[in-house]
């Protein structure tokens, strides 16, 4: 090869070099891609039959996927707090199911995974469902700048469903705002009686698209009815067969418009929450009604958000994680036929419970990671690992140092989450509805505890709560159906102790 050659190629060579070394940069993009109310057994590649989710599937395919991770909690509201502050919720009061009209829940000068990601020099996006609460003490306020929110809590950018898709306000807020609200018809929101003149749900049934129980019979809205009471704000109204598409689309839109730069996303998608009602393009198509018409959704959502990321050449420098707010559940206060028209499904999986509860299935959820060239493709993880420790495992990803008291429950587990050690958790505590219990091991711990065994107005969801101490070990029993507290009461007594002694850990 001539001298000159040479030379030519090395312009290009250079060019090739610092290609493959942003493909891989020390700061790599992040996007958290969180579902609500899927089960373990929900996605194709964790054993469902029923139902195909392809696009899912191929985060686990092209990356890891994990059989023993948990959200720290069996409801939405507890678990969203753990995500993002890296504390058990338990630890603070006020972290229930969240109202619609409720403050905020986490504290301004509480550290965040959005306060880590910013403060490491990302641009930070939260889209979909929120459900932490707005405003200060008194709540939000609907009509003006509603603050503090996703942007006091270090995103730079937020596109919110305020609380949950059967709560009142159903509107958007886009950062401090209401979207397209009409000042002149300005809003209001009651959680204890009927307000304006809409209709409700008691009074006109005969309004409604799908028949709902009596805590989801409030203001009829798009002909849902819905938990809760709103007088105003017609126009800023949700349009809930386009909810999905909407949030998928501003979530495409933050990719585009930072990807010459870190970002971190949030992507908080509503599906397979009620009210479940799919865009038209999938309805009749999963055979399992309008729960398995979402879960359709939910896959081709998450398709775009990886097909954008090929097209911006911006997949081999972004980790993207799957995972789920908790575990599933049917018939949750609208006769949509989920139950019935199961069809074989088992949204729980071999797991025993389901979304409230502290069997197994309640916290157990899908959890899978792809960051090609770090993670290899098809790797399976049996570690224990929660969705807490995203935010002391990033931290140590960024080589940024948290501030004193940040995350005290979050572990650092990188390793784990990119496939390199399966030395995950000793023990993890997960909260039920009531109530927790702590799995060490094999071993699952639930003590005593008042409150009924089943939710009956939830189609007799198991709680496990009972009013005598159980111990099950999962390795026999996937199923929590052989208590074994008696038999062996050295070991429930030595989970006790571990469980009292985390909860006075952090004080």
């Amino acid at each position: 090869m001539t001298k000159s050659k040479i030379f030519l190629l090395i312009p290009f060579a250079l060019l090739l070099g610092a290609k493959v070394l942003a493909q891989h940069s020390s700061k790599p993009n992040v996007i958290i891609i969180y579902s609500d109310d899927v089960g373990y057994g929900d996605i194709s590649c964790y054993g469902a039959d029923k139902i195909q989710t392809p696009n899912i599937d191929k985060i686990a395919e092209q990356g890891i996927r994990f059989t023993n991770a948990h959200a720290s909690s069996s409801t939405c509201t507890p678990s969203r707090y753990a995500l993002l502050t890296g504390k058990y919720p338990w630890r603070k009061k006020g972290t229930g199911i969240a109202a619609g009209d409720a403050s905020s829940i986490i504290d301004e000068n509480q550290f965040t995974l959005g306060d880590l990601f910013q403060k490491a020099g990302y641009r930070t996006g939260v889209i979909g469902k929120w459900h932490l609460g707005l405003g200060g003490p008194s709540g939000p306020n609907w009509n003006g700048s509603i603050k503090p929110g996703p942007n006091e809590l270090g995103f730079n950018y937020s596109f919110i469903i305020p609380a949950t898709p059967d709560r009142v306000p159903c509107v958007y807020v886009e950062n401090h705002h209401v979207v397209n609200l009409d000042i002149k018809d300005s809003i209001e929101v009651s959680y204890q009686h009927p307000i304006g003149t809409d209709p409700i749900g008691t009074l006109h049934p005969e309004l409604l698209k799908v028949k709902a129980d009596l805590q989801h019979s409030g203001t009829i809205i798009n002909g849902i009815s819905r938990i809760g009471y709103m007088k105003g704000g017609h126009q800023a109204y949700w349009k809930d067969d386009q909810m999905s598409d909407k949030i998928t689309d501003k979530a495409l839109k933050f990719i585009k418009e930072n990807q010459l730069q870190p970002f971190f996303l949030y992507f908080a998608i509503q599906d397979v929450h009620v009210p479940r009602v799919p865009n038209e393009r999938f309805r009749g198509k999963s055979g399992m009604g309008a729960r398995g018409d979402a879960l359709l959704e939910l896959d081709e959502n998450t398709g775009k958000i990886l097909h954008l990321l090929d097209s911006l050449h911006l997949a081999k420098n972004t980790i993207v994680i799957f995972s789920s707010d908790n575990g599933p559940v049917l018939n949750d206060g609208y006769q949509d036929s989920a139950k019935m028209l199961l069809n074989g499904h088992r949204p729980s999986g071999p797991y025993k419970g389901w979304k409230y509860s502290k069997f197994d299935a309640g916290t157990r959820i899908p959890m899978m990671i792809r960051w090609p060239g770090i993670i290899k493709e098809g790797e399976v993880s049996d570690a224990l690992i929660g969705q807490i420790d995203f935010l002391a495992s990033m931290a140590n990803l960024l080589h940024f140092k948290l501030p004193e008291h940040a995350a005290p429950d979050s572990k650092e587990l990188l390793k784990v989450l990119s496939g390199k050690s399966k030395k995950g958790r000793k023990s993890i505590i997960e909260q039920g509805l009531p109530g927790l219990a702590i799995l060490k091991g094999n071993w699952k711990y639930i003590p005593p505890s008042k409150g009924a065994a089943v939710l009956k107005e939830k189609d007799n969801l198991e709680t496990g709560n009972s009013n005598v101490p159980q111990l099950y070990n999962l390795k026999n029993d996937l199923g929590e159906t052989k208590n074994l507290a008696s038999k062996y009461p050295k070991k429930e007594k030595k989970l006790s102790n571990l469980l009292f002694q985390i909860q006075e850990e952090v004080k």
